[in-house]
């Protein structure tokens, strides 16, 4: 039976990975701050907080990340940690950049300070990328990040290529553009408009108000995404991958998606609001996920409109 350890177990992705991996017959170990007094709502949303091992760890603690390697002994690391809105990273810029590069910093050296044959994930981002113009992005483009935690992510992506590079660890960056699901926290946009729409469905008068809606991005399905880091881990040499559907669309489509799954007529209830726009921002996301096609036999199995209506649903019912 392998062993598994998610760091960052209780966000969106750490829940879906944490299904996938008991399914496949893992024994799993979630980490968090502080395990004590977590209450892993997703797990238990899913039901899986019981069938797992929760253990307490602060990864940008390098003591407290060592001793959890070396007591959990894991086969494979999944780094999922770290304060994940680009929006509050304007507003908490040093707590990003730490969560996210030392805290990745960390577990590279625990890997090889313990001399553990642990094999690491690294959750990346297509932030990173910033403006690439209508080329969709590959493993190949470079990076220009417009935001603290683009940044943040563009150390940390770097630091796991050197450590693979130098000292021979198996470790590994998946570029993930955007991905949902029910599980996403309601301060993202995405979650944010689903949420505001459907209690304009059940009868309340407010608006949403949103920032710039001309912006395009790639978006996903945060379970199909998961199992791209499990695959990224199997294969013999470790590699980066840009984990997309390869098909962009505007925030304001996304809002006719979700206003028209309602049957309401979205210009009634959207006002712009200036005070929501980001200091700088990407107006264009786009994503050439081919190599994950050809060398993890990965495709995205949810559309954009699957999404929305499976999110919909789930939002109606709570």
């Amino acid at each position: 039976m392998k062993r598994a350890l998610i760091c960052g177990v209780s966000g969106q992705d750490g829940a879906y990975l944490t299904r996938l991996l008991l399914q496949k017959g893992y024994e799993v170990f979630g980490g968090s701050r502080d395990a004590t007094t977590n209450t892993f709502e997703n797990l238990q949303k899913l039901g899986l907080k019981d069938q797992i091992q929760l253990v307490s760890i602060n990864i940008c603690d390098f003591r407290s990340t060592l001793q959890t390697i070396i007591k959990v002994k894991p086969d494979e690391i999944y780094n999922l940690s770290g304060q994940s809105s680009v929006g509050l990273s304007f507003d908490q810029p040093v707590e990003t950049f730490e969560s996210i590069s030392i805290g990745t910093l960390n577990l590279l050296e625990a890997i090889r300070f313990s001399n553990l044959p642990a094999r690491l994930y690294n959750s990346g981002s297509s932030e990173c990328f910033g403006e690439s113009g209508n080329l969709p992005a590959d493993e190949n483009t470079p990076f220009k990040p417009r935001s603290p935690y683009a940044i943040a992510k563009a150390t940390a992506h770097w630091q796991v290529a050197n450590y693979r590079e130098a000292y021979n660890i198996y470790a590994c960056t998946g570029i993930l553009f955007n991905h949902d699901s029910p599980l996403r926290p309601y301060r993202f946009v995405t979650k944010k408009i689903i949420a505001t729409a459907c209690r304009i469905y059940k009868g309340s008068e407010e608006k949403l108000h949103l920032g710039n809606i001309d912006i395009q991005r790639d978006w996903g399905w945060a379970p199909d995404y998961v199992e791209a880091m499990w695959l990224m881990l199997q294969q013999d040499m470790p590699e980066d991958f840009v984990i997309a559907t390869g098909v962009t669309h505007s925030l304001e489509y996304y809002i006719q998606l979700v206003f028209k799954q309602l049957n309401l007529d979205w210009n009634k209830y959207v006002d712009s609001d200036p005070a929501l726009l980001r200091p700088t921002d990407l107006l264009v996301g786009r994503a050439n996920p081919s190599k994950a096609a050809e060398k993890l036999g990965w495709k995205a199995t949810h559309t954009l409109e699957d999404a929305v209506k499976d999110m919909v649903t789930d939002e109606l019912s709570n």
